[in-house]
């Protein structure tokens, strides 16, 4: 019956010792409360409570000393254990499962730190798959506007979709980006500067030149005169239609959208930081890129 405490390592781990010692008192205190009722004749000399149910009357007994014993000891060694002895202690299972977890995510890391496009878009698209796909669909369409539809993120339909529609849900300090600050042309104009500027298309000059005046007057005063935000006061726009800009920003901070909040992966921890590139270059290479 007790076999399994010889699978249980006590040494160096106070939490255990402490739940083993406490299982033995526990049952310590329930024998001795056993006993006691057991050799007692079955009569009471306590007075009956005044209260009755159909004819029934309790008797007005103390509370029985093991039992308090018992509940107020619990309830000591409860509050110890989730206000010190856990978050304190050396050892738990979640912070194994973290440690084991953080080991495997550098391991992962080290080995594809190098990886080629199509390592990064193979592994990218099985990521996608799993963390994405049901909210931005298999396709990255967005599954009719319920989120982003990748089919136009990351080139000049994105930003005009932007720069007219206004942008939320990143969190950055300059808060959210309002709607109509420029017309369509002068939109068109600032994509291709951003593009541009990015490396994702080269534009025409003339085109670039006109962009990057319209940008100055509309834009800088939050994104910066070079577009890379303000000292991370609004997103770095320099990154745009690159795969950098999902790996670096919009996964690591998450996104309110439409139908819901995408999580901050960093913060919940379920992807790392060749991930983000995988999944960020699948998505740039096999979905945006195409439209």
């Amino acid at each position: 019956m007790l076999g399994f405490l010889s699978k249980v390592d006590l040494s160096g781990d106070l939490v255990n010792i402490l739940g083993g010692l406490g299982f033995f008192a526990v049952c310590i205190a329930t024998a001795y409360t056993i006993w006691l009722y057991a050799k007692q004749d079955g009569g009471s000399t306590a007075p009956l409570t005044e209260e009755n149910w159909d004819g029934i009357r309790e008797y007005k007994n103390e509370v029985p000393v093991g039992w308090f014993s018992v509940f107020f000891l619990l309830t000591i060694w409860g509050l110890w254990y989730f206000l010190i002895g856990y978050p304190t202690n050396a050892y738990s299972q979640i912070g194994e499962y973290n440690d084991e977890t953080s080991r495997h995510n550098a391991k992962f890391e080290a080995k594809y730190a190098n990886a080629d496009e199509a390592t990064l878009k193979a592994m990218g698209e099985s990521v996608y798959l799993a963390n994405c796909s049901s909210c931005h669909g298999q396709t990255g369409d967005g599954m009719n506007g319920k989120a982003k539809d990748f089919a136009e993120w990351g080139n000049e339909k994105g930003i005009m979709n932007t720069v007219k529609k206004g942008s939320k849900g990143l969190n950055f300090p300059m808060g959210e980006m309002p709607a109509g600050l420029v017309d369509d042309a002068s939109a068109k104009k600032v994509a291709t500067f951003i593009l541009d500027l990015s490396g994702a298309k080269k534009g025409d000059v003339a085109v670039v030149a006109e962009g990057k005046a319209v940008f100055d007057a509309n834009c800088a005063s939050c994104h910066g005169a070079d577009a890379k935000g303000n000292n991370d006061m609004a997103p770095n726009l320099s990154l745009y239609g690159t795969p950098k800009f999902a790996a670096e920003i919009v996964l690591p901070r998450g996104k309110k959208g439409m139908i819901g909040i995408m999580p901050s992966f960093d913060k919940a921890g379920t992807l790392n930081k060749t991930q983000y590139k995988a999944v960020a270059t699948y998505i740039n290479a096999e979905i945006s890129s195409k439209n």
